[in-house]
């Protein structure tokens, strides 16, 4: 399996930016897809997660309402929608897929390489 996450970049604070991962692999329906964050100095931190059927989870203090995940099981795709983006969400960014849903990072078993969202204020 080998995942790659791209749509990062710079925006000002209250923008919007979509990240993408692309799933590369045999059996995409068997994994739960999510996102993950790493600021600088910090540790990872889940952000999101979506498995096959739809059913989602999020980061509850401090995403929910403005981040939305989307899977597109046709094309082995996971998005990220971030709205209302805060200075505070400025980290790289890593998709990762595990069979069993778990919101310990260490728990997943595939990764993405990482895209950089920097927020302005």
């Amino acid at each position: 399996v080998q995942l790659q996450a791209f749509g990062g970049g710079l925006v000002q604070a209250g923008g919007s930016l979509r990240l993408s991962c692309t799933f590369s692999g045999p059996t995409f329906s068997m994994y739960v897809m999510g996102w993950f964050r790493q600021a600088p100095g910090k540790e990872r931190e889940f952000v999101a997660a979506r498995d096959w059927s739809g059913n989602s989870r999020y980061r509850a203090d401090s995403v929910k309402g403005r981040f939305t995940i989307s899977r597109d099981n046709a094309k082995n795709t996971v998005n990220l929608q971030m709205n209302s983006l805060k200075p505070e969400d400025t980290a790289v960014y890593y998709c990762a897929s595990t069979r069993v849903y778990n919101i310990d990072s260490e728990k997943w078993d595939y990764w993405g390489q990482g895209t950089e969202v920097t927020v302005s204020s």
